[in-house]
């Protein structure tokens, strides 16, 4: 038998090289660190990572998306999630658990998002780019919100106003961890912002599709010159406030 037929052969095997992706994402920091994000070109970055420029517009449009790489697949993965909703969940517990998700995309690498946090502060371009993430974020949620709430007379409002919350509450919680370098319980310090949205928000809701509970209605049938004192006590006596 051969060595190519021997199954105990052992064959050597070349060190596998990091994605490309991964490859483009490690250069461009470690040039942004040592350079500056502003003294950084698209062609610095692929000199170092050691691939052409059409491999880096392959995985990223800008220069700014290769600070955001992970952003996409996380919007997508919380607008799966949110579709995967079931008419008995609770609405607001669901865009609480869909925000833990981009906390989960943070916490996957400490150290990148720490990097990256003190980078955006100090680039104010990179700054109004996450913002516009943030805002795409907090549209998904209100997006969802409007369908569950789509019954009730002010559901626009109301899904407006609790993404908003949800997205304030995650981004202080966020925002806490990175401050402290990535240390601590990430998990934890979300959960107590997210409580002050359930706490305000959180309640039995109509399912969706189901008409809006509507007021008592009391119709009183009175001559002009009736005493409005008689006027009141009968409205009262129709609402049962006897």
């Amino acid at each position: 038998m051969t060595d190519a037929q021997n199954p105990s052969q052992e064959t050597a095997v070349a060190p596998v090289k990091p994605a490309m992706r991964d490859a483009l994402i490690a250069a461009a920091f470690q040039l942004f660190l040592d350079r500056g994000y502003e003294q950084t070109t698209i062609d610095d970055i692929v000199s170092l990572a050691g691939v052409g420029r059409r491999s880096f517009f392959r995985y990223f449009p800008s220069k700014e998306d290769v600070v955001f790489p992970d952003h996409e697949k996380c919007l997508a993965d919380m607008t799966d999630f949110l579709q995967a909703s079931e008419d008995g969940d609770d609405p607001v517990a669901r865009v609480c658990d869909a925000a833990r998700l981009v906390l989960r995309m943070y916490a996957e690498n400490p150290t990148f998002s720490v990097q990256r946090y003190r980078l955006t502060k100090k680039v104010p371009g990179l700054r109004t780019y996450e913002l516009s993430v943030v805002w795409r974020y907090e549209r998904t949620l209100a997006e969802y919100l409007r369908a569950r709430f789509s019954a009730r007379r002010d559901g626009t409002l109301r899904a407006d106003v609790i993404a908003a919350a949800v997205v304030a509450a995650h981004n202080h919680a966020l925002r806490a961890w990175l401050r402290a370098d990535g240390q601590g319980d990430a998990a934890a310090e979300m959960d107590r912002a997210l409580e002050y949205v359930t706490s305000a928000w959180t309640s039995k809701q109509a399912p969706s599709g189901a008409a809006e509970e509507q007021d008592d209605v009391v119709i009183v049938i009175t001559k002009r010159s009736t005493p409005m004192w008689r006027v009141v006590r009968d409205v009262e006596a129709g609402l049962g406030q006897d």
